[in-house]
C-alpha cells in the first residue's frame, strides 16, 4: 500500500535525482525516490552463499574451498567482507554439515565482521536449485546469491543489485565473457533481457556467459527443478522474466591452490580491513 507524502529537498539533490529518470523503469521523481529508499535504507539486504555439494568434491588438500587462504584471509572471509562492504548484513550459508562446521570456525555468528550469519544444513546434494530452496521460509524479500567457490573482490555488487531493483524481474544474472563457453552457461540476449539460457552447450559461438552471482526475488524458490542452470534459469528465460547484467570484472574460481595465484595481490586489500 502506497501513501502520498510531501517533502522538501535541496535543489542540487533534486537535479541529481532527475538524472536517474529514464522513462522506462523510472518514469518520475516519486519512483526515483522510492528506488533510492528501497535500495538503501529501506530494506535489509540479504545474501546467500551456496556452498553445497559433496564434501569430498569441494575439498582442496586438507581443507574445504571456503578455507583456502588468499593474502592471509580465507576465501569465505573475503566473501563476507565483500558482502558487508556492499551493504549485505544478513548472510545465509548453505552447505553440508562438515563444511558448516568449518564456516563457523571462521566466522562464528558474524559479529566480528559486522554481519549476522545464518547456517543451513544441506543433508543431500541434488543440485544448485535444491541447495537454494533450503532458504525457503527464511527469506521473504529479494536477495543476492553467490557460489561459495569463487573470489569476487572486484565485482561491483551494488550496481548489479540496483540494476535488478530498477527492472524487477525474477532474477538478474551477472554476465561476463569467456573464450570457453562450453564450460559455462551461455545466454542469448536482446538488450538486457535473457531470451535463452543454455548450460554448457557442446558447440556455441556465444561468448556471453553466466558468472555464479545473481540477484533474485523469493519467487524463484517456487520453480521446479534440481539445477538452477539446467532447470530454473531456462524456465524463467522462457517466461521473459530473466535479465542479465554485464560486468567488466570477472570472478575467479578457486578449486586448487594454484587458482590462488590468479588473484591479483591488489585484490586482497579487502582482507586487510
Amino acid at each position: 500500500m502506497k501513501q502520498k507524502i510531501s517533502i522538501t529537498i535541496e535543489e542540487g539533490l533534486l537535479r541529481e535525482l532527475d538524472k536517474v529518470i529514464d522513462n522506462i523503469y523510472i518514469r518520475n521523481r516519486s519512483q526515483a525516490i522510492e528506488h533510492f529508499v528501497s535500495s538503501s535504507v529501506g530494506e535489509e539486504k540479504t545474501a546467500v552463499i551456496l556452498a553445497g555439494g559433496g564434501e569430498k568434491e569441494i575439498t582442496v588438500g586438507n581443507d574445504f574451498m571456503i578455507g583456502i587462504e588468499i593474502g592471509g584471509k580465507t576465501l569465505l572471509e573475503l566473501a563476507v567482507r565483500k558482502l558487508r562492504e556492499s551493504g549485505f548484513k544478513n548472510i545465509f550459508i548453505v552447505a553440508r554439515s562438515k563444511v558448516l562446521t568449518r564456516a563457523f570456525e571462521i566466522l562464528s555468528d558474524g559479529t566480528s565482521y559486522g554481519v549476522k550469519v545464518n547456517y543451513i544444513e544441506e543433508k543431500v546434494s541434488r543440485g544448485t536449485a535444491n541447495t537454494l530452496k533450503l532458504v525457503k521460509g527464511k527469506i521473504s524479500s529479494r536477495f543476492l546469491a553467490v557460489y561459495g567457490d569463487i573470489f569476487f573482490g572486484e565485482v561491483n555488487l551494488k550496481t548489479l543489485w540496483e540494476d535488478h531493483v530498477r527492472q524487477k524481474p525474477i532474477a538478474t544474472l551477472m554476465l561476463t565473457t569467456s573464450p570457453k563457453p562450453s564450460e559455462k552457461g551461455t545466454v542469448n540476449m536482446e538488450g538486457n533481457k535473457v531470451l535463452q539460457f543454455i548450460q554448457k552447450p557442446k558447440d556455441s559461438d556465444i561468448y556471453l556467459v553466466f558468472s555464479p552471482i545473481f540477484v533474485a526475488e523469493p519467487e524463484i524458490l517456487e520453480y521446479v527443478g534440481n539445477s538452477l542452470e539446467q532447470d530454473v534459469f531456462p524456465k524463467i528465460a522462457e517466461k521473459g522474466l530473466l535479465r542479465g547484467y554485464l560486468s567488466s570484472e570477472k570472478e575467479i574460481h578457486i578449486h586448487t591452490r594454484g587458482d590462488v595465484k590468479k588473484v591479483k595481490l591488489g585484490s586482497t586489500r579487502i582482507g586487510d580491513k
